[in-house]
């Protein structure tokens, strides 16, 4: 009998991988990516003391409204300039990229081009 491990204990631990690697400073914060069925968060995220400086979802009135569906690649793309404006805003121009255990690919590649073409350099 094959006992298979679920996609979201496969991907946590994917994601604690990562992060074993990638961590975020005051100088180049972490830019983290949570996507769910539904919604896309990123986040980004000074790891030394535990803030988050700036953070953009698809909750967000401002996003959700220019988008028709929350959870495609345009929400993602959206997503991705709203953080990218907000950190820019606050004075970081680079951070380190934390996809989060997901695939390099889809809604999470549309985010990070995003903010990479918003400003963010990673």
């Amino acid at each position: 009998m094959i006992n298979k491990p679920s996609r979201a204990v496969a991907r946590n631990k994917r994601h604690y991988r990562i992060r074993n690697k990638v961590q975020g400073t005051a100088a180049k914060p972490r830019l983290a990516v949570f996507r769910s069925n539904n919604h896309i968060y990123a986040q980004i995220i000074d790891d030394t003391v535990g803030n988050t400086i700036a953070a953009s979802s698809t909750l967000e009135a401002e996003v959700a409204g220019k988008v028709e569906n929350t959870s495609n690649i345009e929400a993602a793309k959206a997503v991705g300039e709203a953080v990218a404006k907000k950190a820019l805003d606050k004075g970081i121009s680079e951070v380190v990229f934390d996809r989060g255990g997901y695939i390099y690919h889809g809604r999470v590649a549309a985010l990070a081009d995003a903010a990479r073409q918003a400003g963010l350099k990673f």
